[in-house]
């Protein structure tokens, strides 16, 4: 081969080796071929030359294909600030392509944690030590820690020998256990100069010693600026949002406020008009349940209430007009388990007193109603479980409004019922003087004494008799009743009420709270007119004494209710409802199936309870009056024959023998 020829194929093999993009290696071959084929002197001199030039250009080149991937790589990182959504998955992204350009075994990037004062790993990547994963510097502790504390780069070829930097145990361990060798550290600076602020550190390392290059150092700096930025912005935007979250709250608070307030004032204005127009608690009570969407009562001091339940929109009773307090007649307190708690109640309304608060009992908010620190009554409101600030202010400010009105009625109560006690007294003391006088003067004050009434007469112990007028004025508070002292008694005469019985008896109940000592109460009537109201008056009088003799202190009843003392107490002497209340049942049977029960009963009497000369008596076997005992026993029960029901059976045989002529 020509001379010329040779050294061609030569350069031109370098050539091909530089586009191909061979290792650096590859390029000494050519000069041994050279040398082999038999070229020297100045031919070999200039492959020689033309394999060191080839060099230079394919390190040339290297490097920037080096610089062109960085620079890839800072451009997907701006790109990655740019639409910066997690800041995680940014810093996870930053570590990673540090690990790549540098060809290190692993990366990592530590930032301090400002409560604990330490530092700590925020992201890895390539390694595999879960120690190496969990560890914390100290400022000033290991390569990382010296890299914080000058906010300078650092990197050492073998750690485990470099005393450069402050080794510690725990620091030493994990990077035994990572099995790291060469680490170079650079600072994550927010600012430049003297006024930079150090927020972290980025970290490449390997596990076999190395020397890094300043491309190597700077390129991992420029990571380290990015990932600061990725960190500042972050933050920068988590205050934004913070900002705005508190912001929208700010705003929704005083919109809440706003509207609390204008609710206030126009709740003042309607209770105000309300009281204005003569309104009652009654309507107090409706206007607060319809502007808390509830059901709300009004109780008296001792836990019985002065209102029907007012509904509001919201409350368990359904919606009520405005103005209006629902239908429900007055209830007790009731508990969650059904019972009547009046007690509970006042109980309640003494600690909404001590905290000048509404309080909730048993799912309801009760709020005391006060005239100073006298208790009146209490406020109770369900369905509104949840009352928050305004509306709890607006419960608590009802009942101010409320206190009003029960001073206003209390007063109004007490003149009126002085002035009716009065006609009372006269009532009974001289029935007939002025009947049409009587009349009148109880039509002027709202009483009309032609109308049928009942007559209530109640007592108590000495000891506290005086409490029985004041407590007779309070149960009939709010009804058009009346009552007025006579004789060492109080006389009640009720709006209403179904039997003398009946409403005896719940007088009794409720005085006796009122009172805190048992009140005896006897009923009569209905009666009309002042002679008789006065007769009923007397009778009731005489079942309140019957009824003490009896034992029955504290209780309610009517000369109806006590038998054959009733016949003699009653003023009309029912004679004929008594014989049938006490023998109707033997009258039936003997009338439906033909028996002589009530024939052989009073042979029994008769005979002193002698079977044997019941028998004689009656021409049966005495069998046959036992078998006709055993049947009064079944349909009167197996007390006939004490010796109260004896009694009353054989006055009501007597009386029908007298009735039948």
């Amino acid at each position: 081969m020509p001379k010329n020829t040779s050294v061609a194929a030569h350069l031109r093999r370098l050539l091909e080796l530089l586009a191909s993009g061979a290792p650096a290696e590859d390029f000494g071959t050519v000069a041994t071929e050279a040398r082999r084929g038999g070229v020297g002197g100045d031919d070999l001199a200039e492959i020689e030359q033309a394999t060191q030039a080839a060099l230079r250009v394919h390190s040339a080149l290297r490097q920037h294909q080096r610089r062109e991937a960085e620079l890839t790589a800072l451009f997907d990182t701006a790109g990655d600030l740019a639409a910066l959504r997690d800041l995680d998955a940014v810093l996870r992204s930053i570590v990673r392509r540090a690990r790549m350009l540098l060809g290190t075994d692993t990366a990592y990037l530590t930032l301090p944690d400002e409560e604990a004062g330490d530092t700590f790993m925020r992201v890895t990547d390539g390694s595999v030590s879960e120690l190496f994963q969990n560890l914390r510097l100290q400022l000033g502790e290991g390569l990382g820690g010296l890299v914080a504390q000058t906010a300078r780069p650092y990197a050492t070829p073998d750690y485990r020998t470099d005393q450069r930097f402050h080794h510690t145990r725990s620091i030493d361990a994990g990077v035994l256990d990572e099995g790291l060798v060469a680490i170079l550290g650079v600072p994550l600076l927010l600012g430049s100069g003297s006024g930079g602020k150090v927020i972290g550190a980025l970290f490449a390392a390997d596990r076999t010693p190395r020397t890094f290059s300043p491309d190597e150092v700077a390129l991992l700096c420029s990571l380290a600026n990015h990932a600061a930025i990725a960190i500042d912005t972050a933050k920068a935007m988590t205050d934004a949002r913070v900002a705005l979250a508190e912001l929208a709250e700010a705003n929704a608070v005083i919109r809440e406020r706003s509207a609390a307030m204008q609710r206030a004032e126009e709740s003042h204005d309607r209770l105000s008009d309300l009281v204005l127009r003569g309104g009652d608690v009654a309507d107090v009570a409706a206007a607060v349940a319809d502007l808390l969407e509830g059901d709300v009562t009004v109780f008296d001091a001792g836990g019985w209430p002065l209102t029907p339940t007012a509904h509001g929109a919201g409350g368990a009773g359904g919606s009520a007009p405005a103005g209006t307090s629902g239908t429900d007649a007055p209830k007790g307190f009731v508990g969650t388990d059904g019972t009547d708690d009046a007690a509970a109640l006042v109980r309640a309304a003494e600690e909404s007193r001590a905290t000048a608060h509404a309080v909730v009992h048993d799912g309801r908010w009760v709020c005391a109603v006060l005239a100073g620190q006298e208790m009146l009554g209490s406020l109770v409101l369900s369905g509104r479980p949840d009352l928050d600030g305004p509306d709890r202010r607006l419960f608590e400010r009802s009942s101010v409004v409320t206190s009003l009105l029960l001073l206003l009625r209390r007063s109004v109560a007490e003149a009126e019922n002085r002035v009716r006690g009065d006609l009372i007294t006269d009532l009974l003391t001289a029935p007939d003087r002025d009947p049409a006088g009587l009349v009148a003067r109880g039509r002027n004050l709202g009483i009309d004494l032609n109308r049928p009434h009942l007559v209530l007469v109640a007592s108590t112990d000495a000891d506290v008799r005086e409490r029985l007028a004041g407590a007779a004025v309070q149960y009939l508070f709010g009804s058009d009743g009346v009552s007025a002292e006579h004789a060492g008694t109080v006389m009640l005469v009720p709006a209403s009420g179904a039997t003398p019985g009946e409403a005896a008896g719940a007088a009794a109940e409720q005085l006796t709270h009122l009172v805190g000592a048992p009140v005896t109460v006897a009923g009569a009537g209905p009666a009309a007119g002042p002679r008789a109201l006065a007769d009923a008056h007397a009778e009731a009088a005489r079942c309140l004494q019957a009824l003490k003799v009896l034992g029955r202190r504290g209780a309610g009843g009517s000369a109806g209710e006590l038998g054959f003392l009733g016949v003699l107490l009653g003023e009309d002497h029912d004679v004929d409802g008594f014989v049938k209340a006490t023998l109707g049942p033997l009258l039936e049977y003997d009338d439906r199936r033909g028996t002589q029960l009530v024939r052989t009963l009073a042979a029994y009497f008769g005979c002193g309870g002698s079977l044997t000369r019941a028998k004689e008596e009656l021409h049966v076997h005495i069998n046959t009056v036992v078998q006709r005992l055993d049947r009064v026993q079944a349909i009167l029960g197996p007390d006939w024959n004490s010796p109260e029901n004896a009694l009353e059976l054989q006055l009501a045989l007597r009386l029908r023998l007298l009735s039948l002529g």
